[in-house]
């Protein structure tokens, strides 16, 4: 089809304009009936979003996705591309994006008109069919439906009655394409209602103009729910012209929001080839998402987005890499120290209520990464109060006697391999409590830092931040030393 240059060669061969709603419908049927993959590389919606939007491209709708900060919604709006037809033919010069056989524009009709079958056509991919404007609220009427340009009348010497003094904004110039307007909310309430006609009736008014323009276009909507009640809202009657309105959510398990991360975090070849990551810390990581989300001192409205534990992974990875360096290793597996480096992930992606801003967000962090700690280290180890209550040994015992002997172990974060395993090897039982555990062998030394991080959590040793050195004690001679 691409071969073809001329309207009189698009008739010959057949082709038969469709609206894009039609277009969508048709190529979504095939890749349900071929069992294809609608959309790409989006992850834990396979029940609930992505059934929702696949109906409401079957039904022709227009879509508002719905959903917190860092729920995908940006990226199934583009992957919707994938389901338009590879190439279109379009009036060449129209910039409405004219189809030959049904001219909307006045610029495509008089050309047509001018040299019926010899019409020049070109041939617009689908990458080509994809506008995205952000809302704003300096977004004006004219920036989205469009307004009277004196210098093109000037140019061309036409009085301002005719309508070829016209210059269409972003909408008009969508026509046969996919239309994404993000943060709807903040578009201001009466730029919100010239979306009325076009939505509805297709028919738009500029500047005196009345212009009836069958627009074709795919509308999709994304919105915060915090938006209605914080910056703006969406009218009433602009909510009841969009036909499907879908929620999003965040992922549901640690499991899938590993995916997305995995997926996700941008690494370089050698931090992927020389930096191992026990899949212990990747849990970890993941579960300070779930306590931000569910945390009493950041805003649950505002939501905690999936970037969190994606920067943060970067970061620990980043933390990991710049120690083995200093240290001039060559390869090097990821510890819990190295989550000091993540903090800054964390503290950028929460907003905190006030008794959270009274913390301070370097404090709400830890907060974070220590409930984290203690979820986690209760999928490996047996909690420390209930340790030996049903007849067995206390494995925590040996722990708690040499803490209490006085004994301190220093973790610093930039320390080397040989540094790090021989600081964990002199803890009396330590490794005993790792090996009583089913752990994959080269992570022993992980979990052995894990176990005492946890203890720290549960109150069976004191862990004390200084500088870039962490010190565990016993809990009991750092209170006594206190009174000293």
């Amino acid at each position: 089809m691409k071969d073809i240059k001329t309207l009189g060669e698009l008739k010959k061969s057949g082709y038969q304009p469709q609206s894009i709603k039609e277009e969508l419908r048709k190529n979504l049927i095939k890749k349900l009936q071929n069992k294809e993959t609608v959309f790409e590389g989006i992850l834990g919606f396979d029940d609930t979003v992505l059934p929702d939007i696949e109906r409401a491209i079957l039904s022709r709708h227009n879509v508002l996705l719905l959903g917190l900060r860092g729920q995908a919604k940006t990226r199934i709006a583009r992957l919707l591309v994938h389901l338009l037809d590879e190439y279109i033919p379009v009036v060449e010069g129209s910039e409405l994006n004219d189809d030959p056989l049904q001219p909307l524009s006045r610029f495509a009709r008089d050309v047509i008109a001018e040299k019926g079958d010899k019409t020049p056509i070109i041939w617009m991919h689908r990458s080509e069919r994809y506008v995205e404007k952000l809302a704003t609220p300096d977004v004006s009427v004219a920036d989205l439906i469009g307004d009277v340009d004196p210098i093109k009348a000037a140019t061309l010497k036409l009085p301002y009655s005719d309508e070829r003094v016209i210059h269409f904004g972003l909408i008009p110039r969508a026509h046969r394409c996919i239309f994404v307007i993000n943060e709807l909310p903040d578009l201001q309430a009466r730029i919100q209602v010239s979306l009325f006609n076009i939505l509805q009736e297709g028919d738009i008014q500029i500047r005196g103009f009345k212009l009836r323009l069958p627009l074709d276009i795919q509308f999709l909507f994304t919105a915060n729910p915090e938006d209605y009640t914080n910056r703006g809202s969406i009218i009433t009657p602009l909510k009841d012209r969009v036909e499907s309105q879908i929620l999003t959510h965040y992922p549901r398990s640690i499991e899938l929001a590993r995916s997305i991360t995995q997926q996700e975090a941008r690494l370089t070849e050698s931090q992927q080839k020389n930096i191992h990551v026990p899949d212990i810390l990747k849990d970890l990581l993941e579960q300070i998402s779930f306590e931000a989300r569910s945390s009493e001192f950041i805003d649950e409205k505002s939501g905690v987005s999936a970037r969190l534990a994606i920067s943060g992974y970067e970061n620990l990875l980043s933390t990991s890499e710049r120690r083995m360096l200093l240290n001039g290793e060559s390869k090097t597996a990821a510890r819990v120290t190295d989550f000091w480096g993540v903090i800054p992930a964390i503290t950028g992606k929460v907003e905190l209520v006030y008794e959270g801003e009274q913390e301070g967000p370097y404090s709400i962090a830890l907060h974070l990464l220590g409930e984290a700690l203690k979820k986690q280290f209760l999928t490996v180890f047996p909690h420390p109060d209930q340790a030996g209550n049903s007849g067995g040994r206390d494995l925590y015992s040996p722990i708690r006697m040499w803490f209490s002997d006085g004994n301190v172990v220093n973790l610093t974060n930039d320390s080397g391999d040989a540094a790090y395993k021989k600081q964990l090897d002199e803890v009396a039982g330590l490794g005993r409590l790792v090996d009583s555990v089913k752990v994959p062998k080269e992570d022993r030394y992980l979990y052995m830092e894990f176990a005492l991080h946890g203890l720290a959590e549960f109150d069976v040793v004191t862990k004390e931040v200084v500088a870039s050195k962490l010190s565990f004690r016993d809990m009991l001679a750092d209170m006594l030393g206190d009174i000293d």
